[in-house]
């Protein structure tokens, strides 16, 4: 522990830079309430997406680095602002007509429309911890309600009252002239309808800790601003929960950065320090715009995880994530085998490496072995060849090649099979373009043909290869890349492919012989 320690506080990786830099917070001594207190926001307005997931695993990546660097205990506070009112029915929900009927209800009064659990801030607080539960998180809920309620946050909430003006102050700068005239960081529960209530605050009573403002139907009430008679706006809210609850780490989006830069204020005139922040930039989709939950585009969680692994969607959000990153379906082989890559490196590294590797990070430092004999790439190449309808017929070839493997023996390329003709014919298939070969094309697939058909030596991967290579350069082909685009757009209908000998060492020789001969006459079923 002391060497990997040692090697931590010099590793490059970015977690272990957050990490350094939070515990730079605590060299005077360590924090007062006895751990280091990371968060995570969540609105339940919508159900969990592809960002809760990314936002939660890149702090679980800086809270284990932390750990490794110092013996301070930690928490990580999945924390669900339920008690916001709800603003617009969403569009991807049942009982459409009763979400309406509840609108600026609490999302926790607000009636379930799957009709599974009291409330429809319950029903999405049960999918979060569902979803975080599915990935094996280490975390604890926070339910906001729950909190107002039970007066966690009351101390803090009349120091807000007392110091209303300080709020205010930062506050109105942010906000348009017609905003301004009617803004309260105070949004009263109304004892009358139960709606959280956009009005001003009419007056302040700091020694009986209540405000006053006007029902719509024109009556003036007076509610205590504790016990979950208020809540406070989003903005003010965020910094209220880490000024209330001592948070000292955080990660938000680039498009939050003006919230958390009045967050930061909000906090200090709170009377606490504002934690220490990460500012991660936004996944877009294929045309390089921002992704949004409302236009559906982009690409959603439960799609990755229905052609590639959880551990690769890991794998992805660990990289740069101060990169803006296209999330889009062409991204998943790459992550995939990249992903396992770097699982196949890691035994071999040093400590220092090991530490600098992604997987590390991914799976908190104790990285599974990797089974794929096989990489996604190829898989996916064995299905477009094969035409698979079905993971069977990819171990039909793969038990050639790699005896020793099955299903039972290696689940990863099991499942990684499941993915690969999946994604095959869902986005490869229906893309497929073969073209006819030109003259000295033919004459170099015929030349390889035959080299084939009188292969004698075992079905290694670098023997082929050379010969595919031997075959190019005996034809010309200058740069050789041309020879290989020739071999990917005639033979597999795609613009780039795999290793074209271990393709064949994978597919069979006499198979690629076979599939030779149908494109040199022109009679390949897949072109119709």
């Amino acid at each position: 522990m002391d060497e990997t320690r040692a090697l931590a506080m010099e590793a490059k990786a970015w977690p272990f830079e957050e990490a350094r830099r939070l515990l730079k917070r605590f060299e005077k001594a360590p924090p007062a309430k006895g751990y280091v207190l990371f968060e995570t926001g969540y609105g339940p307005s919508g159900l969990p997406h592809i960002g809760t997931f990314a936002e939660v695993a890149r702090t679980t990546m800086v809270r284990h680095a932390f750990g490794t660097l110092c013996d301070i205990p930690t928490k990580l506070l999945c924390f669900s602002d339920d008690m916001d009112g709800l603003r617009k029915v969403p569009s991807n929900v049942p009982n459409q007509a009763q979400m309406a009927e509840d609108l600026n209800l609490p999302l926790t009064r607000v009636r379930d429309p799957f009709g599974t659990h009291e409330s429809f801030g319950q029903h999405n607080n049960a999918r979060l911890m569902a979803f975080l539960d599915r990935f094996g998180f280490d975390y604890e809920f926070a339910s906001a309600t729950d909190y107002y309620r039970a007066g966690r946050f009351d101390a803090i909430l009349m120091r807000v009252l007392e110091r209303y003006d300080a709020i205010m102050e930062i506050m109105l700068p942010s906000l348009g002239s017609e905003r301004q005239a009617t803004y309260s960081p105070f949004l009263p529960v109304s004892p009358k309808t139960g709606h959280v209530l956009q009005v001003p605050t009419l007056e302040r009573n700091v020694a009986r800790g209540t405000i006053v403002y006007q029902e719509p139907d024109g009556e003036r009430v007076e509610v205590p601003v504790t016990g979950g008679h208020v809540k406070l706006q989003w903005k003010p809210d965020w910094a209220m929960r880490w000024a209330a609850l001592g948070v000292d780490y955080e990660m938000h989006g680039k498009d939050l950065i003006p919230s958390a830069e009045l967050g930061v204020k909000l906090c200090r005139a709170m009377g606490e320090a504002p934690p220490d922040l990460l500012t991660y930039e936004l996944f877009l989709d294929e045309h390089g715009q921002k992704i949004s939950k409302s236009k559906g585009n982009g690409l959603s969680m439960e799609e990755w995880l229905t052609y590639a692994s959880p551990e690769s969607l890991s794998y992805f959000m660990y990289l740069k994530p101060k990169t803006a990153k296209r999330l889009h379906f062409d991204v998943i082989p790459k992550a995939m085998d990249e992903y396992h890559q770097q699982l196949q490196a890691y035994p071999a590294q040093d400590a220092g490496q090991r530490l600098a590797n992604p997987v590390w990070h991914v799976h908190g430092g104790e990285p599974p072995a990797s089974d794929m004999v096989v990489s996604f790439a190829m898989l996916l190449n064995l299905a477009a060849v094969a035409s698979a309808e079905d993971k069977s017929v990819l171990w039909g070839f793969m038990r050639r090649y790699a005896p020793e493997a099955s299903p039972e023996t290696h689940p990863g390329l099991d499942a990684a099979a499941g993915y690969a003709v999946r994604y095959y014919n869902d986005f490869v298939k229906p893309t497929r373009r073969f073209r006819a070969p030109d003259a000295r094309e033919a004459a170099a697939l015929a030349d390889l043909r035959e080299r084939l058909a009188a292969w004698e030596g075992s079905a290694d991967p670098e023997a082929l290869q050379a010969e595919v290579y031997a075959v190019g350069k005996a034809h010309g082909f200058e740069p050789l890349r041309d020879w290989f685009r020739c071999l990917y757009q005639v033979l597999l209908g795609a613009e780039q492919g795999p290793r074209f000998g271990g393709f064949v060492a994978l597919y069979g020789v006499n198979e690629t012989v076979a599939m030779i001969d149908a494109a040199l006459a022109g009679a390949d079923a897949r072109r119709a």
